[in-house]
């Protein structure tokens, strides 16, 4: 089932199973936040199990960039256009999310990011090749993200 997120009554549905479900609901919510202001658009996710091409593409983008595989388990994800922009987001179980900007006509504005929740430590796969910057969010608490350069056709 799909889930609507709404970024006034920030809730933890979808994303029970994580140890950092509160802090991760409120990095999703601050997504959904994001996208109603800038692009009037509502943020929907679904559980991962019916996800499997968001999933797929975000895996495939991953291993071929920078050779990564996630360990943890993905719990929600999204995939959507706004303007002509792609947008896939990945909420996994550790707290982490991953969202991947592909922009149609731009190649060197294509990116994947990363954002840990408040609270969850560096995955193992990502500590050794990425450095952290911090930002501070009402709905999220401190987020630290980071980001790569997309090199690819996708």
């Amino acid at each position: 089932m799909s889930h609507t997120v709404d970024f006034v009554n920030v809730s933890t549905e979808g994303l029970e199973s994580s140890p950092h479900a509160d802090a991760l609901a409120g990095l999703r919510a601050n997504e959904a936040r994001y996208f109603k202001n800038k692009y009037d658009h509502t943020f929907i996710t679904e559980p991962a199990a019916k996800a499997t091409n968001t999933l797929d593409r975000v895996t495939r983008i991953l291993a071929a960039e920078r050779d990564l595989t996630i360990a943890s388990p993905p719990l929600e994800a999204c995939s959507f256009q706004v303007e002509d922009i792609r947008f896939d987001y990945v909420f996994y179980e550790s707290g982490l999310s991953i969202n991947v900007m592909y922009p149609l006509d731009n190649p060197k504005k294509r990116a994947v990011g990363f954002k840990l929740s408040d609270g969850m430590d560096i995955p193992e796969e990502l500590e050794s090749t990425f450095k952290f910057a911090r930002q501070k969010s009402k709905l999220a608490g401190t987020i630290r993200g980071s980001y790569f350069v997309i090199k690819q056709e996708w």
